[in-house]
């Protein structure tokens, strides 16, 4: 197991608290999770993690990385009594509670993907696909979309337009607006930077 910073370990254990006093009676259809006994599991981008009261881990016993914790614990404790609707795409910049974290947004997540891939489209498409992003057509004109399942009601949708000669590659990640019903807005720019991290070349 990795060592955290001490106040990531108190971060981490409380998160683990809460997780543990929730009930989830009835909520596994609702956030596409599994409940065994004390045990939670969640796929995130198609990997599986069990949550108990003393750990969070992935199929292969290794505790991820602290950002992931925060995401899975949050979407748990964050639950909605009913199903978020709006399936309408939106950038992260027009969550409502978005402003405080936009730049640290575009910084870690969209712009990462832009410079390591720029003039290199097929191998993006190529690591999308290793990722288990599937093409999707969202109507509007670009060189490049896929969506990820973060989780299962939070997809991300990526949009990349590589550099020609008058514009620099630029990738743009969308949610859907409902993204907003079961995680907070650090973790909605989480899941984008996790998603930079796992798509880096």
């Amino acid at each position: 197991m990795r060592s955290e910073a001490p106040i990531f370990e108190k971060i981490y254990n409380d998160y683990l608290a809460e997780v543990a006093a929730l009930d989830l009676t009835g909520k596994s259809e609702l956030l596409g999770i599994r409940v065994d006994g004390n045990a939670i599991g969640i796929p995130f981008f198609n990997k599986w993690y069990t949550i108990t009261a003393k750990r969070i881990t992935d199929r292969k016993g290794n505790r991820p990385q602290h950002s992931i914790s925060v995401i899975l614990c949050k979407y748990l404790l964050l639950c909605p009594e009913i199903p978020g609707k709006e399936k309408e795409l939106v950038t992260y910049k027009d969550f409502r509670d978005g402003a405080p974290y936009v730049l640290g947004f575009r910084n870690t997540a969209e712009k990462p993907i832009s410079r390591a891939y720029s003039g290199n489209i097929d191998a993006l498409e190529t690591h999308c696909q290793a990722l288990g992003g599937k093409p999707c057509d969202l109507g509007i004109s670009c060189d490049l979309s896929y969506v990820f399942q973060a989780l299962p009601e939070v997809p991300i949708y990526m949009v990349y337009n590589d550099e020609d000669e008058d514009f620099p590659a630029d990738s743009s990640l969308l949610f859907e607006k409902r993204a907003a019903h079961y995680l907070d807005m650090e973790c909605i720019a989480m899941i984008g930077m996790v998603l930079a991290q796992r798509l880096a070349p």
